[in-house]
């Protein structure tokens, strides 16, 4: 069983691993195909440009960064479930190309409502922009074809879209009550009414196949009644769940899971509860847990804030015009050698902008 993921996207942080920070709305910017460009112009978005050494940064510094953490084999992995898929150095390929956009697109919306940086501001995007220019060594200037000055462009760029956002965002602080954040803890037992393929698609069990899961569920709950314990059953072969305890707060299981286990009592057990996983049986371990329901609010504050954000970016964006050189971008790539290994574009900015974050962080 997994947890639904709530659809909070922070602007602007450092990459996540295959997070399309594109999508803080259903709606993107319109990208046209044009034969009008200057040499190594990737795209442009209205009057502003985004060039392949731009891109090469990213690319180079994110691959470099995951290489570390799954090993190279993790780009080659295929995202879909057959072998036509893209793999996963193609979809973060894209989603690279789409943090850039949104990047140039935010910049031209603070140009509008008139945000610039402070002069204090613009000494950290010189002194981050020095320090990781100077951490390259010649082979990776070469291969990224930067000067300080392009490093601090797209330094600076990032800083605007980050003040932009917090411009916006910093006065939503709306008040949370604890039953509103409440999380609860729960012990789980499951009994799947799915199997996996052998490219970790589910597939739903046969009518039979789901009867018999029934079944078992129902021996579960016998052995419940007669008095075995909870936690003996969930540590034994009879749970089929990936985890045997939980902690959530409303709008992240399925309905009917997340309806039972705020029902319940502590140390009440459920009945058979079914959701598309398959037959599940809670024992509710904690109606309130304070510091998790104080990390779920601050979770529901910065959801708040993404909304009216997205709203705000949603209107906007839609009203620009993109024009991508396609060949250009297919054309790039990255070739990983052994004297390339920079990985701190983007830990420096943050080491720099730390102040600026707090700066405009929500009073508590």
């Amino acid at each position: 069983m997994k947890l639904k993921q709530h659809p909070i996207k922070r602007i602007l942080l450092p990459l996540l691993f295959l997070l399309f920070l594109c999508g803080c709305g259903k709606k993107k910017t319109e990208i046209v195909l044009t034969t009008e460009f200057d040499k190594d112009e990737v795209f442009r978005i209205e009057q502003l440009s985004c060039m392949k050494n731009e891109v090469m940064v990213y690319l180079v510094n994110s691959e470099n960064s995951y290489d570390a953490l799954f090993g190279p084999e993790i780009w080659q992995a295929k995202t879909g479930g057959d072998a036509f898929s893209p793999t996963v150095e193609e979809s973060y390929k894209e989603t690279i190309l789409a943090r850039l956009a949104q990047i140039k697109a935010l910049n031209l919306l603070a140009s509008k409502r008139g945000i610039k940086l402070a002069e204090d501001e613009e000494q950290k995007i010189q002194a981050a922009a020095r320090f990781y220019y100077e951490s390259l060594n010649d082979s990776e200037r070469e291969l990224l074809s930067v000067t300080k000055d392009d490093i601090y462009g797209m330094y600076r760029d990032y800083a605007i879209a980050d003040k932009l956002y917090h411009s916006v965002t910093d006065d939503i602080n709306p008040e949370i009550s604890d039953d509103a954040a409440r999380t609860v803890t729960i012990g789980s037992i499951l009994v799947k009414t799915y199997r996996t393929d052998a490219y970790g698609n589910q597939v739903k069990y046969t009518a039979e196949e789901v009867k018999k899961a029934y079944e078992r569920a129902e021996e579960i709950q016998n052995k419940l009644t007669e008095g075995t314990e909870f936690d003996v059953l969930a540590d034994s072969y009879y749970n089929e769940d990936s985890q045997t305890e939980y902690t959530f707060g409303r709008g992240v299981m399925p309905y009917a899971l997340e309806d039972a286990a705020f029902s319940l009592s502590s140390g009440e057990i459920s009945g058979i509860i079914k959701t598309e996983y398959g037959y599940h049986i809670i024992k509710c371990k904690s109606t309130f847990n304070k510091e998790e329901t104080e990390k779920n609010k601050a979770v529901i504050v910065n959801k708040s804030k993404q909304d009216a954000f997205n709203t705000l970016y949603d209107e906007y964006v839609v009203t620009l015009k993109s024009n991508l050189n396609e060949p250009l971008w297919e054309s790039i790539s990255y070739e990983k050698t052994d004297q390339i290994t920079t990985t701190g574009f983007f830990d420096i900015y943050d080491s720099y902008f730390t102040v600026i974050h707090d700066e405009h962080a929500p009073s508590s």
